[in-house]
């Protein structure tokens, strides 16, 4: 009876840790997976590179003095507008139903 109560207490200490890893390690899991996300989702003023610009476009933040560098973000404008004429590209995002539209200036 002891043995298992040791291998219980074992099992459920290691899923204990490796949920903990999981979620507080900044080089992977759940922290990892987040960076990852924020890297594609630019704000205004960060300056990206885009990924398939003709086809299904994905920006990814990159810093403005990066020579990967191609448009800084200027403007976010809900869905069924257009990017001002004063800006260079545009890249529409749907998510849940909602949409917005990132307006870029080309570096």
């Amino acid at each position: 009876m002891l043995r298992s109560a040791v291998i219980v207490i074992a099992v459920f200490g290691a899923l204990g840790y490796w949920v903990w890893d999981y979620n507080t390690d900044p080089n992977g899991g759940k922290a990892k997976k987040e960076a990852e996300a924020a890297s594609h989702n630019p704000t205004i003023g960060d300056c990206v590179k885009v990924e398939d610009p003709h086809g299904s476009p994905v920006p990814t933040v990159v810093d403005c003095d990066s020579p990967e560098a191609q448009y800084k973000m200027g403007d976010l404008v809900v869905a069924g507008q257009q990017c001002d004429s004063q800006y260079d590209y545009g890249i529409k995002v749907t998510r849940r139903g909602l949409g917005h539209t990132m307006c870029f200036t080309k570096l």
